[in-house]
């Protein structure tokens, strides 16, 4: 059976062919390679789903360096059990070292969430997006980061502050609470307790500037040395 196929795929799949005939002519080995277990970097990067935001064309790498999950916002949901499983793999199995919550500028999930943060009813689940139903995958997954989004409004003060002043910040400030929420998984709690040194596991919180291709380390960096301080959190709430 035959059927029309769209130009974009027709141009991915020629894309490919000629991708993978430049590999085997520059690297030989490449693709033999390819078909053993996969050995990343030591990285996991948790990213947005933004089409502009490949990881390994923007950090310069190839395929088989990074293991890798993104979603909507690069969000970290302790209920999403796809990252879940993804952060246990790359964690347990993979052994790797950094992870790395990476954002960019011009996100969409996030402009969503700050402007339906504003139509917040207390108590109610939010709708992200009115153009689908409240329980839609879409609605569910984004609900909640327009909490966050309403939470950091709310903290930082910046309720009268422009939408186009406001959104940078706030980009900004969700991969921070991403990597907070990551610091309070189990899977990292466990790693910064139990690793030997010289292989401990850290995390990273990273912006990517669409407009310009570069990548900014928020210096929000976090390892083993948060145990003690996430012990102490856990005391205070049993109390």
């Amino acid at each position: 059976m035959t059927h029309c196929q769209h130009p974009s795929i027709s141009q991915m799949l020629s894309g490919n062919i000629r991708w993978a005939e430049r590999v085997d002519q520059t690297n030989p080995n490449f693709f033999p390679d390819s078909t053993r277990p996969q050995t990343p970097m030591s990285t996991l990067w948790i990213g947005c789903g933004d089409s502009r935001v490949p990881e390994t064309v923007i950090t310069g790498t190839r395929p088989g360096d990074i293991f890798v999950n993104r979603n909507v916002g690069n969000q970290v949901q302790f209920g999403d059990e796809n990252l879940m499983a993804t952060l246990v793999f790359a964690v347990h199995e993979l052994g790797v070292r950094n992870v790395i919550v990476c954002g960019h500028t011009y996100c969409g999930a996030v402009n969503a969430s700050f402007r339906a943060s504003e139509s917040i009813i207390p108590g109610r689940t939010p709708i992200t997006l009115n153009s689908h139903a409240a329980d839609s995958p879409l609605n569910r997954f984004l609900a909640p980061l327009t909490t966050s989004i309403a939470n950091l409004i709310t903290s930082l003060q910046i309720s009268s502050v422009a939408e186009e002043e406001a959104i940078p910040i706030l980009i900004r400030e969700n991969v921070k609470v991403q990597v907070d929420n990551l610091c309070e998984t189990e899977v990292v709690k466990n790693a910064w307790r139990n690793r030997p040194q010289g292989q401990e596991l850290t995390i990273h919180g990273w912006l990517y500037d669409v407009g310009t291709g570069r990548i900014q380390d928020l210096d929000i960096t976090r390892g083993p040395e948060q145990v003690p301080t996430l012990h102490k959190s856990a005391e205070k709430d049993a109390e």
